[in-house]
């Protein structure tokens, strides 16, 4: 038995079994001791006695009140700060090999402590060795083995032994415990859920033993929190799960160690917290520690309120809400006076997105609570947002996301991109040999036929035939081209939308093409390679298009650029004056005309859709069901294709419709397009170095000078030419994988054109004499049918 802080007695939920242990209590007298001795069936007697009793005379009484002999009452020692002081069993006891095989394992302990027989260092490792074995033999028996291990005293003599003084003590006990660490990639759920009481022991103990730094005492909390999160988090409601975590008390260890994230919440390693933290959550969510379901927040009486599980976690919910208000106040401050990011800033951010998601994850237990921390969060943006884009792919913020009101645009941009796969530097290479003047159907070929775990952890690199330039920067030309020609008119896969040809829809009539489906399940393939490969491809998707990969509804509103015409028939059917619509003076009924190939076919729009005349108490229905048939159920099989195509990429299907509503329709313009912003030549010059020149060389100051007059278009062109990107990033140059550099090498001839290295955004600029050689060379490579030709990759 064991006391809470209010001094009442609490219940380990000790397997019962025929046997009997007892633990040492203090008590308020200095010389008075209690002990709670546990028995077959459940059954407990207090034994009372003093700090001055022979330890016979303790036995005496604990036979007196349990009949127990005093030849079956067995012990090592008993001191004041020790749990398990006496165990007991019977003859007739479950497992009593593995009771023997305990007891003499802390014999063979006591021995050393005592430092009288040092051979016996090789008998305890010999012995818990013995003990693994044995219960792993037997997975129906190892929860019994494992609970003799704890009530016989082994694990508290292991942690005496280790903190022993003796000479060779500490190293023995540290090869036996490290013994019962598993290799977590081998080991069965079982097996794992069934250490965890013992490896919870050894932590209990070598905390109160040691410090917390002590590395011992930290291998044996990471290997149990690692337990718990493959036993408890992926196992909920397994049988193996249920009561890892109810049974550990795990809640007052999760509740000591927020403490220790709440006083040095910048320094303090958050993750042992959180460890232990998620499988209780989990544990409480499920309803296995009782109550279902929201639970008041009340603060005067937590006890009264719900079970202690529960209030703990709400102490440290409160305190930690509290102090993580100061940082996000104290971060905004120095994030404006900072002017870089030091290595401690980017740790103390980690440390931050992760409490801040852990107080988020423990708001949904409580009612109002989840509200309190959104409404933190809101007010503390400037400073979530610091934190989202300094995030790293490891972390997992999909929360954030949930919740589009808490960031800006570059935050979720940032937060879905890492949704994606990452390009790997040595993945094994996807290589694609194309030719130009079959660029679609090559490429066709080679991406709808791959293998997806080729495309998704491979590295895509490609060269066009009878072409010399390879590397990343023929991969960004390709893409884009390859995306122009998906969308060219004369392929009818997509249309584009009359006011602005960059974006586009499904071609309701695509099936024109025998293999439309295909194309739009590569088309899904390479849009979403793209964003992977963070190239910017000009052109965008309609938000017809968006929403329904979203999982979202299409109002009227959405179809306004797809379909100027349609949304302003269906904005006069919806104000027209009820008496005229009602008069039938449209002479409209439900029922739709579809144009292909020069012919029309009518599809009703519900049954017998011919005969039903449109009229005011109808025509909101009519308007609805018209954009449901125009732009969803007429390509809902197109769509379904370029979507089954994007969550091949993407890993999963169930998290597409996730990745797009994380996004606002303009966000994913950015990701697809970039900016549409005139290129600024004094942000190109500030992210451009040189190699074997200077800025202040003539020929350098006559190319700025001769860039600053081109036209927009032009200069898309030279940075195509330069980089193989004709679309900048929202961010500008800034945001682009590297700066750009202008190079001269010596032995370049002066009638040489300008050649690029667009892989590494090398420009190699010869030395002109004049302004006017250097306008002539520049004017022939912004020829946009030129720009690809001196490209070195």
């Amino acid at each position: 038995m064991k006391r809470d802080a209010t001094g009442r007695v609490l219940n380990d939920n000790i397997q019962s079994g025929s046997c009997s242990s007892a633990r040492y209590v203090g008590s308020s007298s200095p010389k008075s001791l209690q002990f709670f001795v546990r028995y077959s069936g459940g059954n407990t007697q207090v034994i009372h006695a003093n700090t001055d009793d022979a330890v016979e005379y303790v036995h005496e009484k604990i036979t007196k009140k349990t009949k127990i002999p005093v030849a079956e009452q067995g012990y090592y020692s008993i001191q004041k700060d020790a749990q398990l002081q006496l165990v007991a069993r019977l003859r007739s006891t479950k497992h009593p090999k593995a009771w023997q095989l305990v007891n003499k394992l802390v014999s063979a302990i006591g021995s050393l402590c005592r430092g009288e027989y040092r051979g016996a260092n090789t008998i305890v490792v010999d012995d818990v060795k013995l003990f693994i074995k044995m219960s792993s033999l037997y997975i129906a028996t190892a929860v019994g083995h494992n609970q003799v291990f704890v009530d016989g005293g082994a694990a508290a003599a292991l942690v005496m032994l280790f903190v022993s003084p003796i000479t060779g003590n500490k190293e023995c006990a540290q090869e036996a415990i490290q013994l019962f660490l598993p290799p977590l990639n081998s080991a069965t759920i079982e097996s794992l859920s069934h250490s965890a009481p013992i490896i919870l022991e050894f932590c209990q103990l070598l905390y109160s033993k040691t410090s917390q730094d002590n590395q011992l005492y930290i291998s044996c909390l990471n290997t149990l929190g690692e337990i718990l999160a493959i036993t408890v988090i992926r196992n909920v409601g397994s049988e193996h799960a249920k009561g890892t975590v109810a049974n550990l008390g795990l809640s007052a260890f999760a509740s000591e160690l927020g403490g220790k994230v709440i006083k040095g919440l910048e320094s303090y390693d958050v993750r042992n917290f959180i460890a232990f933290f998620y499988p209780l959550c989990k544990i409480i969510e499920n309803g296995e520690l009782g109550e279902m379901g929201l639970l008041p927040i009340c603060l005067t009486d937590l006890l009264n309120c719900y079970n202690v599980e529960r209030s703990k976690l709400h102490v440290v919910f409160l305190e930690m809400l509290g102090k993580i208000i100061e940082c996000l106040k104290t971060m905004e401050i120095s994030v404006g006076k900072s002017r870089g990011k030091t290595d401690s800033f980017r740790t103390q951010q980690g440390q931050y997105l992760c409490i801040l998601k852990t107080l988020y994850t423990l708001s949904k237990l409580y009612e109002g609570a989840e509200e309190n921390v959104l409404f933190v969060l809101r007010s503390r943006k400037v400073a979530l947002n610091t934190l989202i884009l300094d995030s790293r792919r490891s972390d997992n913020h999909r929360w954030i996301l949930e919740h589009k009101d808490l960031t800006t645009s570059e935050s979720r941009r940032h937060l879905t991109m890492m949704l994606l796969p990452e390009v790997k530097g040595d993945g094994h290479l996807f290589e694609m040999l194309i030719d130009r003047e079959q660029l679609l159907a090559e490429s066709f070929e080679y991406i709808s036929k791959a293998n997806v775990k080729d495309l998704r952890y491979g590295r895509l690199f490609m060269e066009f035939k009878n072409e010399v330039a390879t590397g990343h920067g023929v991969l960004r030309g390709w893409f884009c081209a390859v995306c122009q020609a998906i969308c060219n008119p004369q392929n009818a896969l997509y249309l584009a939308c009359p006011d602005d040809k960059r974006r586009f829809f499904p071609n309701p009539a695509s099936d024109v093409n025998t293999l439309h489906l295909n194309y739009f399940h590569f088309c899904g393939r390479v849009i979403a390679l793209s964003l992977v490969y963070k190239v910017q491809i000009g052109i965008l998707l309609d938000r017809t298009f968006f929403l329904q990969l979203a999982g979202k509804t299409v109002s009227l509103e959405d179809v306004r650029d797809a379909d100027p015409l349609f949304y302003s028939s269906c904005k006069k059917i919806l104000e027209m004056d009820t008496d005229l619509l009602d008069s039938d003076a449209l002479g409209l009924t439900f029922f739709s005309e579809i144009e292909k190939l020069g012919s029309r076919t009518i599809v009703e729009l519900l049954p017998e859709g011919s005969s039903i005349a449109l009229n005011s108490k109808n025509r909101v229905e009519y308007v609805n069901l018209l954009i449901q048939h125009r732009f969803v159920t007429s390509v809902s099989h197109q769509v379904k294709k370029f979507a089954q195509g994007f969550s091949e990429i993407l890993g999963s299907t169930d998290l597409l419709a996730f990745f797009f509503r994380s996004l606002e329709h303009e966000d994913l313009d950015w990701m697809l397009h970039g900016s549409d912003k005139a290129i600024c030549v004094e942000d190109w010059k500030a992210h451009t170095e040189y190699n074997g020149c200077k800025r202040t060389d003539n020929h350098i100051i006559w190319f700025w000078k001769i860039v600053e007059g081109m036209s927009d278009e032009q200069r898309r062109v030279l940075l195509f030419f330069w980089t193989s990107v004709k679309y900048l990033p929202v961010e500008g140059f800034g945001g682009l994988q590297s700066r750009l550099y202008i190079y001269n090498k010596s032995h370049n001839s002066y009638e040489q054109l300008p050649s690029a290295r667009t892989c590494f955004y090398r420009l190699c600029l010869p030395r002109y004499k004049s302004e006017a050689i250097t306008q002539k060379s520049l004017l022939i490579i912004t020829q946009e049918h030129l720009s690809c030709s001196f490209g070195m990759g």
